[in-house]
């Protein structure tokens, strides 16, 4: 365990790397295929990618195209990369106290749920039985109303609901029907269930833990959990609002809903759009005004140390306040009041701009490599690849195989950068015991 711990940020992406190598080795075998046939190695290595990054995106038509062992080594493989995240994410966060010295240690441990080093076996027994019974209680609901109401035979009621349980809590897009969850979109025990476990995994274990522990005093909470618990309600009544009001005629989507089925559609897609890539509506159906914000929200993505991707809520709320304190001429950026430091307000403004520099990027090689791809299409499947989250607007499966390799590379960055990139402006932290003159150079 210490040596593990005296090199997280190295050992995190390799160990995910490692995994998905071996995903993509298991999946490439006849064993895996309907068919029974060798799989490409662009489309285990995708499909491989995609699971292990808890992400969801497809290059095929995941119930149709893979046999029974092929969907459970995707199922384990999406299990092994979520408890992978939450628990090196522990491990670093750890390591990063322990290496910070003394003052910034106690900060760092008051942001992580109050665990210090000699708690790890604690917190990853905490850490495994949250995912475990939140898969479990997912699984019986669902699992009685697959058999009861839509009268499946057990064994396989259970293997459907234990599957979309293991998809939701890890925010993963992966499903056993070739359109999605949009059958389900107006069952309220389906869609509030895989919500519930979405919002669960998306939440991240600091925030999760204290939030439950301190939920009758909500304003002794950390700074970090009140962005990401506060920041979340903001974000999924937002695009609540947004989507039902964008979708409420298209007939395409909703419009044929009537209202409870349009309130519960547009809620369980946003619960899930933000952080995990079921469709509960045909998202390649969307009215166009839709588009930007789910772009937004997949980007801004979920908590830090959980199995959601983007560039985290904490991220970009702490940027909202520094903006808005700037905006009113304020020294200091503060949070309930608690003031925030500056080292932070520079590595959220770095994680931030590093992430719109990549989406960028991949969104131009996606066009490059097709020619044929809107801008907004590219933007769109760049951005949930990026985002771990795992919508699509069907581009995935059209993309020639240095598109699909574009894709990959952001689903691994994206999954593995924000933690390693985190932890490692954290460790660089370091006093210099001298300052050069100050200059105020002319902004805008």
């Amino acid at each position: 365990m210490r040596r593990l711990l005296r090199k997280p940020v190295r050992l995190v992406p390799l160990g995910f790397l490692a995994v998905i190598l071996i995903g993509t080795g298991v999946l490439m075998l006849p064993w895996a295929d309907d068919a029974h046939r060798w799989t490409p190695f662009s489309t285990a290595l995708f499909t491989a990618t995609s699971a292990v990054s808890v992400t969801g995106m497809t290059m095929v038509d995941t119930p149709n195209y893979w046999n029974n062992f092929g969907l459970v080594t995707i199922m384990l493989l999406t299990q092994l990369g979520g408890l992978g995240i939450l628990t090196g994410a522990s491990l670093v966060i750890l390591a990063v106290s322990r290496q910070l010295g003394l003052r910034n240690r106690l900060l760092v441990q008051a942001e992580s749920a109050e665990f210090g080093l000699g708690d790890v076996r604690r917190l990853l027994l905490r850490i495994a039985a949250t995912v475990f019974v939140t898969e479990a209680v997912i699984t019986a609901v669902i699992g009685a109303r697959f058999w009861f109401a839509y009268d499946y035979p057990p064994g396989h009621a259970l293997w459907f609901a234990v599957f979309h349980s293991v998809q939701a809590f890890n925010n993963n897009g992966f499903t056993l029907y070739s359109d999605g969850l949009v059958a389900f979109s107006r069952d309220p025990w389906v869609t509030l269930s895989l919500s519930f476990g979405s919002i669960v995994g998306g939440l991240g274990f600091p925030a999760l833990f204290e939030a439950v522990r301190e939920w009758r005093r909500p304003g002794r909470w950390a700074v970090a959990t009140k962005l990401t618990v506060w920041g979340s309600v903001a974000l999924t009544a937002f695009g609540f609002g947004y989507l039902l009001l964008a979708e409420w005629t298209n007939p395409d989507t909703i419009g044929t809903y009537d209202l409870p089925g349009k309130v519960l559609a547009a809620f369980g897609q946003i619960a899930l759009s933000r952080t995990a890539g079921f469709d509960m509506i045909n998202v390649d159906r969307l009215a166009e005004e839709s588009y930007p914000m789910l772009i937004g929200l997949m980007f801004v993505g979920g908590g830090s140390a959980s199995t959601a991707g983007g560039i985290k809520v904490s991220t970009f709320f702490l940027l909202g306040f520094a903006i808005w304190a700037e905006l009113r001429g304020e020294p200091d950026t503060t949070v309930g009041r608690r003031r925030v430091s500056t080292a932070s307000q520079r590595q959220a403004l770095t994680v931030a701009l590093l992430s719109v520099a990549l989406v960028a990027a991949g969104t131009v090689g996606l066009i490059v490599f097709t020619s044929h791809v809107r801008f907004y299409a590219a933007l769109f499947e760049v951005t949930s690849a990026f985002s771990t989250t795992g919508l699509t607007v069907g581009l995935s499966r059209e993309l020639p195989p240095h598109g699909q390799y574009v894709l990959t590379a952001l689903m691994y960055i994206g999954r593995v950068g924000p933690l390693t990139l985190g932890s490692a402006l954290a460790l660089n932290t370091r006093r210099r015991l001298y300052r050069y003159p100050e200059e105020q150079p002319i902004v805008g």
